[in-house]
């Protein structure tokens, strides 16, 4: 199957908002925020429309994207937990795609803020057929920043959960899938902010995707 390798084909566009938070009690001082989304009134988006869902769905939380965006390129859907962290955080997550065309994406994102209709984060993405990429958004407009295209991994799973984990550390920026490091950028332009989940469409509607296990530490 094609794969879109540049940034330019690439379309991400915010489609749904998280509501107030509320962290589960936790004793562990290195633990800054997890959810096994067995609530529902955790504090994250409840949302369906014609773009698609994100709600909480049998224990899990829940990203399906329904549309392939205004320009055809595809479209990315992301829901945030509504917590500020400042400094160094380790997110990490287990990820099934359960529907829908291999050719997606999915993953978490850090450091996000948001003024007006512009968003700032970085996020971290694996796709179902086998590759991964860091990409940076900066006043709601993307650009990779792992290298000029999507790179190949040997350890994404393509039928079964993958175990996430994103380390935004200093200016550096590192993806681990299955415990294995996949890829790094450096940037230090954000420092702090909100985590999130995203998953995204190619050139087919329908992205289907399970996020559970949520754990956000102090490296």
């Amino acid at each position: 199957m094609k794969k879109k390798l540049t940034v330019a084909l690439f379309a991400l566009l915010a489609a749904s908002m998280a509501c107030n938070f509320t962290n589960p009690v936790t004793t562990d001082t290195n633990i800054l925020y997890q959810d096994d989304f067995s609530d529902p009134s955790s504090g994250w988006a409840r949302s369906t429309d014609a773009d698609g869902i994100t709600d909480y769905d049998d224990g899990a939380y829940r990203i399906r994207v329904d549309t392939i965006g205004p320009d055809d390129s595809g479209m990315d859907m992301w829901a945030y937990a509504g917590v500020d962290l400042e400094g160094d955080v380790r997110i990490e997550v287990d990820v099934t795609k359960i529907g829908g065309p291999v050719e997606n994406d999915m993953g978490v994102l850090c450091r996000y803020s948001q003024k007006d209709d512009a968003h700032n984060f970085y996020y971290f993405l694996i796709t179902s057929d086998g590759y991964a990429a860091i990409f940076k958004m900066k006043d709601s407009t993307p650009n990779m920043i792992s290298g000029e295209e999507w790179q190949p991994s040997n350890a994404i799973n393509a039928t079964v959960a993958n175990h996430l984990r994103a380390d935004c550390i200093g200016n550096e920026l590192t993806l681990y899938v299955n415990d294995q490091e996949v890829l790094t950028a450096t940037d230090s332009e954000f420092t702090g902010g909100d985590i999130g989940l995203i998953a995204g469409t190619f050139e087919e509607p329908g992205v289907d995707i399970r996020f559970d296990n949520l754990m956000v530490t102090k490296p």
